[in-house]
This record gives C-alpha cells, structure tokens and sequence, in this order.
C-alpha cells in the first residue's frame, strides 16, 4: 500500500527527515516509537501531502504510484486517512454535518445515500460508545482527548481506508477509551495498511503491530516486532545511540 523510498524532507534550511524508506503491506500494521523531535509526525504529515514540508529527495508511493503531485484531497479520495496528534476544532460546523461532508467529499461516487449512512453512523457510533449528542456538538469544540481521539477514529471508519497514518491516538485516552479505539483500529487493519506513531507500548497490547520501527534524529535506526516496543519501555532509546 506504501512505499517510502530514501525519504528526505526539510521545512527551510533544516532538514528533518534524513533518508527514511519504509513499505507497509496490505493488512499490515506498523509502529513507528521515538522521542519528541524525531521526526515520526513530520512522516506522517509528508506522506499525507502538508505543505509545509519540502521533499528534497526520494519518493512516495501509494498502491505502486508516485503520489508527490497529488494533493491531499486527492490522497484522500484515493485511499489514505491521517488522524492529527492535535485535532484541530471548527466552531459553528457540527460533527453531524462535517461527517456527512466528508463521507461525501472522499467517497464519491460510492458514498452511501442519506439512509444507508445514518445506519453505517450508528453501527460506528455505537461501536465506539458514542452518544448521538456528539452529532449535535461543533467538532472538537470544547471536546475531551478522548473525546477528540474517537472522532477520529469514527471519521476513519466511515471513510474506510486503504492506508490510515495514526498520530498518537493513544494520547489522552484513560484505560476503557483506549480499549474502544484500539477495537476501531483493529476493524479496519485486515482490509489496510496502518500506520500507528506512539510513545508508549499500551496501545501496542490492543493493536498487535507486524512491525516497529525506532526513529531517532530523522532516521529508523531499528526495525523489529512487538517485543522491541516492550524492550523500549523497559530500557529507553539511549542503548541504541551507543
């Protein structure tokens, strides 16, 4: 579904990815641990289409195509959904409406019909124990963490994606919230690839990753499977800058 070939990226004269290559499979799940300052969000934002980043060398591809002049609303029609570290709030537009938009908007010609999304809408909802109230409520506006953190996850189940970029969704959440999310995440990843930025192995129990890759100063430096990110909790990243 993706492949980042010797990735390099600067905002300015500084350069912050430093030769990132990175292939996720259909159905694979992916976690990508490091310090703040790392680089993993910038990542994210690059493979999304953010315009403050600047590709000085190397290339993405989405399903075995470059995608460097494609813009992010059409990465998203094409497939690819990134969940924000900080979501951002839009008073005045209710989530009821800005979901009805966005289904629309990204799915086209397959979006559903008035009916058939209400019914996806509270399958979704009620999956993710999420009052019909929300829809009601302007996005994000005065919203919880956690209450950011399963919209996201509620837009991504009914965007469906064929690639989803997770920017720390574990952040804020208390121990059932992250269980509720985590069982979001885990609905979509047969049928995608997952792409799950985290500082911390927690959410790692609910979402198994086939993959971790740690990422120090703009580069993976190390790749390995679940136990690395329990071996991270334990002992940090300073053994790997030895």
């Amino acid at each position: 579904m993706l492949a980042v070939e010797n990735l390099h990226v600067s905002v300015g004269d500084t350069e912050i990815i430093k030769g990132v290559s990175l292939k996720i499979n259909l159905g694979e799940v992916h976690a990508i641990m490091g310090r703040n300052g790392s680089g993993k969000s910038t990542l994210a934002n690059v493979i999304m289409g953010h315009p403050a980043y600047e590709i000085t060398s190397g290339e993405i591809k989405f399903k075995g195509t470059p995608i460097d002049e494609m813009e992010v609303f059409e990465r998203a029609r094409a497939g690819m959904f990134l969940s924000f570290q900080y979501p951002s709030s839009i008073p005045g537009v209710q989530v009821g409406t800005f979901l009805r938009k966005s289904v629309s908007a990204v799915r086209g010609d397959d979006a559903p019909s008035a009916r058939e999304f209400r019914k996806e809408l509270k399958m979704h909802m009620e999956a993710l124990d999420m009052d019909k109230s929300f829809l009601s409520r302007y996005v994000n506006d005065g919203f919880s963490g956690g209450e950011k953190k399963r919209l996201e996850i509620l837009q991504m189940l009914l965007l469906n994606p064929k690639l989803a970029l997770l920017d720390e969704t574990d952040s804020g959440l208390d121990i059932d919230a992250l269980r509720v999310v985590a069982d979001g995440i885990n609905s979509i990843t047969p049928n995608a690839g997952c792409l799950l930025i985290t500082h911390y192995q927690r959410l790692l129990d609910h979402v198994k990753p086939d993959y971790v890759h740690v990422m120090i100063d703009g580069k993976i430096v190390k790749t390995g499977d679940a136990e690395l990110a329990t071996k991270l909790e334990l002992r940090g990243y300073d053994w790997l800058e030895a």
